[in-house]
C-alpha cells in the first residue's frame, strides 16, 4: 500500500452484511480478512464510511426509502451499525446519506486530491459511485477487487470491468498487490 494512500472501507454495516436483509451481500464475510489485512497496512489512515437514510427523504429519496422501507430508519438504528468484525476499524468515520461516500466529510479527512484504496460494499453500488465521484475530483483510486463484495458475484465483477474503463484515475487491484507496494 503506498504510503500516502488512504484506506477508505466503504459502509461495512449490518444492512448490507447480514444474510437476513434484504440488502445483505453473499459476498461480505469474505472481504473481512483482506479488509482487515489492508487495515493493518494502512494502520491510522484507515476510513470507514456509513451509509444512512436521508432525514428528511428528499427528491427521488423519497421514492427509494418508499420501495425499501426496512431502511427507513434512524441514524442510529443497529442496522447502521458497522459489523461486529470489524468494529475496531472505526476511530475515524464518515457518515452520509448517499450512495457515494467522496464529499465534504471524506476530503475533510484526506484532502482534496488524494491516493485512494477503496474495498466494502456493494462494488455496484456505494463503491462505484464513490469511486467515480472521487475520480473526476482529481483523487487517484485503487479499487481492492478481493475486499469489495457486490450485491452478487456477477454485478461486483460488472462494476470493476466499469470502473476499469478509467485508468490511471481508477486502477483495480487485489490485497496482495495493494499490499506488495508496502512490501515491495
Amino acid at each position: 500500500m503506498h504510503p500516502d494512500a488512504w484506506l477508505v472501507v466503504i459502509d461495512p454495516q449490518r444492512i448490507f452484511a447480514a444474510p437476513d436483509s434484504d440488502w445483505g451481500s453473499p459476498m461480505f464475510p469474505a472481504i473481512v480478512e483482506p479488509v482487515r489485512r489492508l487495515a493493518a497496512a494502512a494502520g491510522p489512515r484507515t476510513v470507514v464510511t456509513r451509509w444512512v437514510a436521508p432525514r428528511p427523504a428528499h427528491g427521488s429519496w423519497a421514492a427509494y426509502l418508499e420501495a425499501w422501507p426496512f431502511a427507513d430508519v434512524p441514524a442510529d438504528d443497529r442496522l447502521f451499525d458497522v459489523v461486529d468484525e470489524l468494529a475496531d476499524l472505526t476511530a475515524t468515520v464518515v457518515t452520509e446519506p448517499t450512495f457515494g461516500k467522496w464529499g465534504p466529510g471524506l476530503v475533510a479527512v484526506t484532502g482534496a486530491t488524494p491516493r485512494l484504496v477503496l474495498a466494502g460494499v456493494a462494488t455496484d453500488c456505494c463503491v462505484i459511485s464513490t469511486a467515480l465521484a472521487a475520480a473526476d475530483a482529481g483523487a487517484t483510486i485503487t479499487v481492492v477487487s478481493d475486499a469489495c463484495a457486490g450485491s452478487t458475484p456477477d454485478n461486483h465483477q460488472k462494476a470493476l470491468d466499469v470502473m476499469s474503463l478509467y485508468p490511471p484515475q481508477i486502477t483495480i487491484a487485489t490485497t496482495s498487490e495493494v499490499l506488495a507496494e508496502v512490501l515491495g
